[in-house]
């Protein structure tokens, strides 16, 4: 096969959490357009229904599917919905994650184990239920979204819950990755910088928010914030043949700025 060819992904079957908005979304349109059937799992059923009709506008193949990836059953039966309609499952996207701005001291147990159940315990039941599935066939991909934030404590906002989160899932990753290699899984992760989704839009219209991008721009070298199109490489790399000698690694991408 030619290398272009490498990276196609005819034949595979993905699912996506939170792959109704934002970075998720994007992670979506990349694979169907790359070839793969994709299952765009959100708790919000409207938006995932939304980028299924994009991608079948495009002529690719998706289905919704409703998932609270904090509920160890909603997670399962994820799963089989999207074995039971395709067949398998090849590429297991945990994206699905929240962030939270508060400074350590004024922070309640209850928030910071609401952000630990999406961001770390939730990447850990998706991965697990999808490895069940792959294992059997002796192959699969699974794509953990980590964060710049898993490799350094970015300022001037507070938020120690997210960056633990983030470096722990970046861990996992690691771990799950040397687990699970024997079986032909191949565990990676993907760590986006400032990104411009609309919920991030949404929070720098804040006051709060208009105080942080001049703080957060003269600190990436590029010079300016991602977009979610920016990220869709690195997820179809890592979806597809291409990155089969890859594992147990993080793609940084963030405009450089760990660089510093």
């Amino acid at each position: 096969m030619g290398i272009l060819d490498r990276f196609g992904l005819d034949g595979r079957t993905a699912v996506v959490t939170g792959g109704g908005q934002g970075i998720g979304r994007s992670y979506c349109l990349a694979l169907a357009e790359a070839g793969a059937k994709v299952a765009v799992a959100d708790i919000d059923d409207e938006s995932a229904a939304a980028v299924v009709l994009e991608i079948e506008a495009g002529g690719g193949v998706a289905m919704a599917v409703h998932a609270d990836v904090t509920d160890e059953t909603q997670v399962a039966a994820m799963v089989d919905a999207v074995v039971g309609t395709w067949g398998g499952l090849t590429i297991a996207v945990n994206n699905a994650g929240i962030g939270v701005w508060r400074a350590a001291a004024d922070m309640e147990l209850a928030e910071w184990r609401r952000i630990m159940a999406l961001n770390l315990d939730a990447v850990f039941l998706c991965a697990r239920e999808a490895a069940r599935v792959m294992a059997p066939s002796g192959y699969g991909k699974i794509i953990n979204t980590a964060s710049m934030s898993a490799h350094v404590a970015n300022t001037p906002q507070n938020q120690v819950a997210y960056n633990s989160s983030k470096a722990a899932v970046l861990h996992m990753t690691r771990t799950l990755a040397a687990e699970w290699a024997p079986k032909g899984i191949r565990v990676n992760s993907i760590s986006p910088g400032y990104t411009r989704t609309l919920l991030v839009d949404r929070l720098l219209e804040t006051p709060e928010g208009k105080s942080m991008l001049p703080e957060w721009l003269p600190r990436i070298p590029l010079g300016h914030m991602a977009s979610p199109e920016d990220l869709q490489g690195a997820i179809v790399y890592l979806a597809a043949e291409v990155s089969d000698y890859m594992t147990g690694a993080d793609l940084l991408i963030d405009g450089g700025y760990c660089c510093w």
